[in-house]
């Protein structure tokens, strides 16, 4: 051995030996996705399969346009582009220009089917889901004991509340016997008593998360008297677990922060909350304070001296008010029955002057029908003998007896004749 390359000058060698050969500068693939990542930049990273093989991809932002469906493990799809080396990672890749959705793999064709035979059975309803308690003391974790799942949900558990303990179920989470050992641990932790349990683990492609996709662990999760939080890959993972658990978080460390509650807040809410019950206390002796010192008041104003007191000074009043009153009335009543005596005396003179002068006006109509006064004229009056007056010349016969009233005295006289003059009384029809 001659010379010694580095290990640049190695990948740099076999990027241009791979960048010059025309069957891997275009060319199409054809198998099942897998790990599929959309970044924030744009780009999408995934894994292209088959039984046999896989090859890592990426898709820049600049060719997503021409996608019209988002990727999504399971699918079967052609990819069109070329093959080229990642210099910094040592790896080779196909660097895709364009994807043609072919179908749907296998795994993912058996993940909806469960799914969709789940949800009919209720498994996924929301009134199964039990809340997750505010404050826990124990918290049961089933997932490796080795990882990144179980580190970051036992430091942020310590950073949150350090007297929370953790009771782990080392399972096995990926491989023959996974969900098995998933839903093993998850019947353990609900008979030991934890207050809420994890289930999960970190990312990978959908085989790498399949133990959380079978039938068993769901089944595990819903017949659990504990509540039980999810936590299975990366945010933008979904497995049947999350649709079965109570709650599903989108990483270990978020079920963690979920879980778990954070002491310092703790004890400042206590404060608070002891703060405003001592508020509240004081409140309520000052109102109580002003309650008792009206009620004093009250009491007061019904001892038997103090109300004599007050009824005494009431109709002290009450009396130089009736006198008062009675005072005026007199006054009134006085002048009332002097105006009103005057009035009914000019009122009776009036009233007397008025019966003089209409006696005398009938004296005067009495007088023109007076006898004596017509006597007085030189007029006589004759009637008959019982009293008749006689008007009528042919009610006398020869031999009747009369009487005739003169001014000074009566006349008896015996008729001798009797004779018309011819001259009728004209009577008013």
């Amino acid at each position: 051995m001659d010379k010694i390359y580095s290990v640049t000058q190695v990948t740099s060698y076999l990027k241009k030996l791979i960048g010059t050969d025309f069957l891997l500068r275009s060319l199409c693939v054809r198998g099942e996705l897998s790990n599929v990542k959309y970044h924030v930049s744009g780009h999408i990273y995934f894994t292209v399969k088959d039984d046999g093989a896989a090859l890592s991809g990426v898709m820049f932002a600049s060719d997503t346009g021409a996608l019209d469906f988002r990727l999504a493990d399971g699918m079967k799809v052609e990819i069109t582009g070329g093959i080229g080396v990642y210099e910094k990672a040592g790896s080779y890749q196909i660097y895709a220009k364009r994807i043609k959705r072919e179908g749907r793999g296998e795994l993912f064709e058996r993940y909806l089917k469960l799914k969709e035979e789940l949800e009919e059975m209720g498994m996924f309803s929301d009134e199964y889901k039990r809340p997750i308690p505010g404050y826990i003391k124990r918290l049961g974790v089933v997932t490796a004991s080795t990882g990144a799942a179980v580190r970051d949900i036992i430091n942020i558990t310590r950073r949150r509340n350090p007297y929370v303990e953790i009771v782990l179920y080392p399972a096995k989470v990926q491989g023959e016997g996974a969900a098995e050992s998933v839903a093993r641990g998850i019947e353990v932790l609900d008979r030991a008593g934890v207050d809420v349990i994890i289930a999960g683990r970190g990312g990978g492609s959908i085989e790498d998360l399949w133990a959380f996709n079978e039938a068993v662990v769901a089944e595990a999760i819903f017949h659990s008297g504990t509540p039980v939080i999810s936590a299975v890959g990366h945010e933008t993972d979904t497995t049947i677990a999350d649709f079965v658990a109570d709650l599903r978080a989108p990483t270990p460390s978020a079920a963690a922060e979920l879980a778990v509650f954070e002491y310092e807040k703790y004890l400042d809410r206590l404060d608070g909350a002891r703060q405003d019950m001592r508020d509240a206390i004081g409140h309520a002796a000052t109102r109580d304070r002003l309650k008792l010192k009206e009620y004093e008041s009250g009491l007061k104003k019904l001892r038997p001296d103090a109300v004599i007191a007050s009824k005494r000074l009431r109709l002290a009043d009450m009396e130089s008010s009736i006198r008062q009153l009675m005072a005026g009335r007199l006054a009134e009543n006085k002048t009332c029955i002097n105006e009103t005596g005057r009035r009914m005396g000019e009122a009776m003179h009036k009233k007397q002057s008025d019966r003089r002068h209409e006696l005398s006006l009938l004296a005067e109509r009495l007088k023109g029908v007076s006898p004596l006064e017509k006597l007085t004229q030189g007029y006589s009056y004759v009637s008959d003998e019982k009293g008749r007056n006689i008007r009528d010349v042919s009610l006398l016969e020869r031999g009747d007896s009369i009487n005739i009233y003169m001014l000074n005295g009566k006349v008896k006289a015996e008729v001798m004749e009797a004779e018309e003059s011819g001259l009728y009384r004209i009577q008013d029809s």
